[in-house]
């Protein structure tokens, strides 16, 4: 049976449907990858004969605007998960968003993270690379790597809860594609486990800083500057686009620690928050 996927937005558009008298209404139940028609009835959605709302339940999904609900073999499950910190998608016009702890961990302001994700991945792969992808979160970097035509993308992420998340996102199935490589553990170590020089591209998407300080040090950028060939390119995730734009001291650090270990025509790319350099 198919998954169906609610949220504030299109539990609306059907409890707006019903109040007209509508028999049918027209949605995306896949978090926006496609829509189509659904029975209506005076009591609420029907999306397949396992799987109906009942106009309350389809109210209390509108009250939680931030949260997304899977609807499977007759089960409304929010994605989220409280096991350690509080994981969970967020509904968006495009693609879900990761959210930890109330912390967004994607672009989307003004954007789509899938979108926002895909231009970091284009400031440093080419057709044809081996693409290593640091701190992987949805995956969507990695996605868009492939499809850009990489050769092989080695996606790195610590977390099994996004790990999780992200096998509920269909937006991430991609993932399962031959030609991607998903390994769970720290960026921090398995990179030390890699070969010299055996990626074309580096793509380093972190949390932020304070809580993942290692991912900023100078001893990690020596090791992503070992496994990148010569002229090998880096993208990297730095954050806060007000400190990235006046040159604070914190991006001014990842420039001059970068530069340290060896990489050259390091940059600010202020509108993707990050720097980009090649090796």
């Amino acid at each position: 049976m198919p998954d169906y996927y609610l949220h504030s937005i299109n539990a609306q558009q059907a409890l707006e449907a019903i109040a007209k008298g509508q028999s049918r209404v027209r949605l995306s139940a896949d978090l926006n990858l496609s829509e189509q028609d659904f029975s209506l009835r005076s009591q609420g959605l029907v999306l397949d004969e396992d799987n109906r709302l009942s106009i309350d339940e389809l109210k209390r999904i509108v009250k939680k605007t931030q949260r997304i609900y899977l609807c499977r073999d007759g089960d409304i499950i929010p994605l989220e998960d409280r096991t350690f910190g509080y994981y969970k998608l967020v509904p968006t016009a495009g693609a879900p968003l990761l959210e930890i702890s109330g912390v967004k961990m994607h672009i989307s302001k003004g954007t789509d993270p899938f979108v926002s994700a895909s231009e970091m991945a284009q400031q440093a792969v080419r057709k044809g690379d081996k693409v290593l992808d640091c701190c992987s979160g949805l995956g969507y970097a990695a996605i868009a790597a492939h499809r850009l035509g990489a050769s092989e993308v080695l996606s790195i992420e610590l977390s099994r809860e996004v790990m999780g998340l992200r096998a509920q996102n269909p937006w991430s199935n991609d993932l399962g594609k031959e030609g991607i490589v998903q390994r769970q553990g720290s960026s921090f170590e398995l990179i030390r486990t890699l070969p010299a020089t055996s990626f074309d591209s580096v793509i380093h998407d972190p949390p932020r800083f304070s809580l993942a300080v290692e991912l900023y040090s100078e001893e990690f950028y020596q090791e992503m500057f070992r496994v990148l060939r010569q002229d090998g390119r880096l993208f990297h995730y730095t954050g806060n686009p007000h400190v990235v734009k006046k040159g604070g001291s914190f991006v001014n650090g990842v420039i001059r620690r970068l530069k340290a270990v060896g990489f050259r025509h390091v940059k600010k790319v202020e509108h993707l928050m990050g720097v980009s350099a090649q090796k």
